[in-house]
């Protein structure tokens, strides 16, 4: 899916963190200005399963503030999702912003009227849902293990290793990754060459695991299949 571009551009900030999240070669980087915007947008360019793309500050939303004066709010990103393998259903978009716990506490007479119109913008839409999401949501076990494996998705795969592993995988259906390493192999130091791979045939979801708990060496593994092409269904 193309993007469009944010409706303003994010200048640097000497209050908080700026900088960009890489996606696709063929989208443009997310740009960010907290690490929670960073970390939020890391997660959902790892997912490729869970999410088609998103848009950075996609929208303006006029809402009224409490002196009565017409402003404009623009949430932080609007999430797109795939369609389920099984079914086709792909989940209308969400709208979203990133504030930390503390600051919504502090900030929230001024932030209620943004967000309520951000709630019935995304109605309108025929959206989700308008969503907050704060550190609670967002640095999770999930994320620890996506900042260990996107690492491995910068490198370039091996095939032939690859290939040992997943027919070794798919006759185990379920197993370790140390297991898997010394069925494959017998000898240490090959062990060794072949562990980056399995890293990131998990971050390529080719291999299976819960990364809601923390990956180990003995953390369950199993073959995935290929991502299938659904159709669009958005009802």
């Amino acid at each position: 899916m193309s993007m469009t571009m944010p409706v303003r551009r994010i200048p640097p900030n000497g209050r908080s963190l700026t900088g960009r999240v890489a996606r696709p070669l063929d989208e443009e980087s997310a740009e960010f200005e907290s690490s929670l915007e960073r970390d939020l947008y890391s997660l959902l360019v790892f997912d490729k399963r869970r999410y088609a793309s998103f848009e950075v500050q996609p929208v303006r939303i006029p809402f009224i503030n409490d002196e009565g004066r017409i402003r404009t709010y623009t949430p932080d990103v609007l999430i797109h999702f795939t369609a389920d393998p099984t079914t086709g259903y792909r989940p209308r978009p969400v709208l979203g912003e990133v504030k930390y716990r503390e600051d919504l506490f502090k900030n929230w007479k001024e932030l209620k009227p943004k967000f309520k119109a951000a709630r019935a913008f995304s109605r309108e839409q025929g959206w989700q849902q308008f969503r907050i999401f704060t550190e609670i949501e967002i640095r999770t076990q999930y994320l620890e293990n996506v900042k260990f494996l996107r690492g491995f998705t910068r490198m370039e795969l091996v095939p032939d290793d690859a290939s040992l592993l997943l027919n070794t995988l798919t006759t185990l259906h379920i197993t370790t990754p140390e297991s898997l390493l010394s069925i494959c192999c017998g000898d240490q130091r090959r062990r060794l060459e072949l562990m980056p791979t399995l890293w990131q045939l998990i971050a390529l979801n080719q291999i299976g695991c819960n990364l809601d708990e923390p990956l180990t060496m003995v953390s369950p593994i199993w073959p995935l299949a290929p991502p299938a092409i659904n159709r669009e269904d958005n009802p």
